[in-house]
């Protein structure tokens, strides 16, 4: 059944109320013509509850989405420039990060600059400047709810070296305030390689705002380094934006509930009786989260980044054993659901990660190098 305006509604019943599905709902597919953004095509998603926008040509990431008109994401300055002006040196990533509900950084490579046995290695990867292969576009009946789904396909790939294939599924369905991107990752060459992936959700104002939090199910964290560490028993609690604000970054070790879900939300309880964009996500397929807290004026943002390892760099990942791999032809799959809570579901969800803790809150511990060690065998 399809929950939408607050009446429940069959499929005959809804169908005999529109000419077209497209008045309330489903996918549309258009091309930017603007500044760098131009020749970028781009999927327009609607629920009735969120607007997405996904970047085809941008590794199918989700740039603005909204719900009911409130902004989810946080925008950066850059918008959604096309995969031409990719700069893979150092930070140059940057000058094409959208931001955004979701970027997707990897996929041999991820986290700080580095060289790694030689390889000079720039920020996050290049898989997010990829543009993609569209398998499938559209919205179809599945009983009673109306389902719009969207795939297609992104490679990493170069003459003697990966060639690594991501085959991404996001779906959700008339209704819905969530989403679910479904991600299979594919070594299809011939020499096992480092497989490195973290999803760079980013909530910006107003669900991040002066009293925001941070509701999750961590267990332990460290600061990043010596900047974290300024009022790192704050890590879960943000603030009005301050001039000259330097990032703070904190590595977490989630708890999981009985299926094995980890979860975090940035909760505003001052916003529309109460608001939560949260992250659902397998611990299994991504052991580490990274929390990106950025309160910076222009810059203010925080992000919730499940990941397979830690973003100080693939060399630093090697010393300590926690490096990933993908064998010949081996497959790893990864499940992101990200949405919204309103009013009483907020409630129920911090009584959720609430009831996975224990009530207790999670412990620092004082070096990455000790919180390494301690969380390896959870890797």
């Amino acid at each position: 059944m399809v929950h939408l305006y607050e009446r429940v509604y069959g499929r005959k019943d809804l169908l005999k109320q529109v000419g077209s599905m497209d008045q309330i709902g489903g996918v549309k597919l258009l091309e930017l013509s603007e500044g760098v953004e131009r020749g970028v095509r781009v999927a327009l998603i609607r629920t009735g509850e969120l607007n997405l926008s996904v970047a085809v040509d941008r590794c199918m990431d989700i740039v603005n989405a909204e719900y009911k008109g409130t902004p989810l994401g946080w925008i950066s300055p850059t918008g959604i420039a096309a995969p031409s002006f990719y700069e893979p040196e150092g930070l140059g990533w940057t000058r094409g990060f959208p931001g955004g509900l979701l970027t997707t950084c990897g996929l041999t490579y991820m986290g700080a600059p580095t060289v790694d046995q030689g390889e000079p290695l720039g920020l996050h990867g290049r898989i997010s400047y990829v543009p993609a292969k569209l398998m499938y576009a559209g919205s179809y009946w599945e009983g009673d709810e109306y389902v719009t789904a969207l795939e297609g396909e992104v490679r990493e790939a170069k003459i003697f070296e990966p060639n690594i294939a991501l085959r991404r599924r996001i779906e959700t369905k008339l209704g819905w305030k969530h989403l679910v991107v479904h991600d299979k990752v594919t070594n299809e060459g011939w020499e096992i390689q480092p497989l490195m992936i973290l999803y760079h959700v980013n909530i910006g104002f107003p669900v991040v705002d002066d009293g925001s939090v941070l509701v999750s199910t961590s267990r332990l964290y460290v600061p990043r380094d010596e900047e974290a560490k300024v009022d790192a028993e704050r890590f879960d609690q943000f603030h009005q934006p301050k001039s000259g604000y330097k990032e703070k970054v904190y590595f977490h070790d989630m708890l999981t509930d009985a299926e094995g879900h980890a979860h975090s939300a940035i909760v505003n309880e001052k916003l529309l009786d109460g608001i939560a964009v949260y992250v659902k996500y397998h611990r299994n397929e991504l052991p580490r989260f990274i929390e990106w807290k950025m309160m910076g004026e222009g810059t203010y943002v925080v992000g919730m980044e499940p990941a397979n390892g830690l973003v100080v760099g693939r060399d630093k990942e090697r010393k300590w054993g926690t490096l990933q791999y993908l064998k010949p032809q081996e497959t790893r799959e990864f499940h992101i659901e990200i949405g919204v809570l309103v009013g009483e579901e907020v409630q129920k969800f911090k009584e959720k990660t609430n009831s996975v803790t224990k009530g207790a809150k999670p412990k620092m511990t004082g070096t990455v190098e000790e919180f390494v060690e301690v969380t390896r065998s959870r890797v």
